[in-house]
């Protein structure tokens, strides 16, 4: 654990541990004596403190991994698991939004079509991305490229990791919620497999609006929910501070989208989160990726296109007591 790596809250007795370890590795270099013993214990120590912490995770504990700086993003799996990403630009009506980036790639010999939301690591690129929150623009160039790989007849693959579509004055002067509207209503009748990929957050209509999908993958420590947790805390108890309490209740993990029917598939991290072993996290999409994507080519066009529509009809039924 590098010494200007981000801690969160939760982490701290992993990173004391770290540091008692690295006291004791330099002590034992500069005067001379093993700690052999010592140092084992600690080891020990921080395996067992690691899966602790990381098989018991709240779900704003979760939220907060989702959000982590040194979390993978798109443009990183874009690189791991494709080749050949040509990147296209614009929406052939206003301009080209970088918080939404999508373009032609090759998985595993066979072309298909990505689309993706990106988030910035440093303030400038950040400022560049809108911090991943997608203009209307944006997801009018998703669809644009959708539509282009339906004529092609290549499979669809969307990476998912946006708090939401910005909410700016400019954004809804173009249009931004009828342009996510548009996109779920042509989603719903694309001609082509299409795989969505939640990575870190899916927040809101911004996450939807390239979401309506044969297969949701959810990364173990993403998030997917109507609202953000801090949204939600402003509009129920009128204070952020209770994002944690809205997390809760807001049944946006992983486990809890499989068990609702919403999330096709939980793809494992390894322990402590996608940003402790990006190449091991990659190679996990890799894999679910293929075995997903091979099932949705053997189908015909009328089967995709049913499956899709009980799927997303499916979603939010409930029996009550007695009925």
């Amino acid at each position: 654990m590098d010494k200007a790596e981000f801690t969160l809250e939760f982490e701290k007795p992993l990173r004391d541990l770290q540091l008692r370890l690295e006291e004791l590795n330099t002590a034992s270099r500069q005067q001379n004596f093993d700690v052999s013993a010592e140092t084992e214990a600690i080891h020990k120590r921080l395996e067992e403190t690691k899966r602790e912490i990381y098989t018991h995770l709240t779900p704003w504990q979760r939220v907060q991994l989702a959000r982590h700086p040194k979390r993978p993003y798109s443009m990183d799996y874009i690189k791991a698991i494709f080749t050949g990403f040509q990147e296209l630009h614009g929406d052939r009506v206003y301009g080209d939004d970088q918080a939404l980036i999508g373009g032609t790639a090759f998985f595993e010999g066979q072309p298909v079509m990505i689309i993706a939301q990106q988030k910035g690591r440093d303030v400038k690129e950040n400022l560049r991305r809108n911090f991943g929150m997608p203009h209307p623009e944006g997801y009018r160039k998703a669809l644009r490229l959708m539509q282009l790989a339906e004529k092609f007849q290549i499979p669809v693959i969307t990476f998912i990791d946006t708090k939401a579509a910005y909410a700016g004055v400019g954004s809804e002067e173009r249009h931004v919620s009828e342009a996510i509207a548009r996109n779920l209503r042509e989603m719903a009748i694309l001609k082509v497999p299409v795989i969505g990929i939640i990575i870190g957050e899916g927040g809101s209509g911004g996450a939807l609006g390239i979401a309506v999908v044969d297969k949701l993958l959810v990364q173990q420590h993403a998030y997917y929910s109507v609202i953000p947790p801090e949204g939600c805390a402003a509009i129920l108890w009128r204070d952020r501070k209770y994002a944690e309490t809205a997390a809760n209740a807001l049944k946006l993990g992983a486990k809890e989208l499989l068990q609702q029917g919403i999330a096709d598939e939980v793809v494992e991290e390894p322990l402590g989160g996608a940003h402790r072993d990006p190449d091991a996290a990659a190679e996990s999409l890799r894999q679910a990726i293929t075995k997903n994507l091979a099932k949705l080519k053997r189908l015909k066009t009328e089967t995709l296109l049913e499956k899709r529509y009980q799927k997303y009809r499916k979603m939010g039924e409930f029996i009550e007591p007695g009925a």
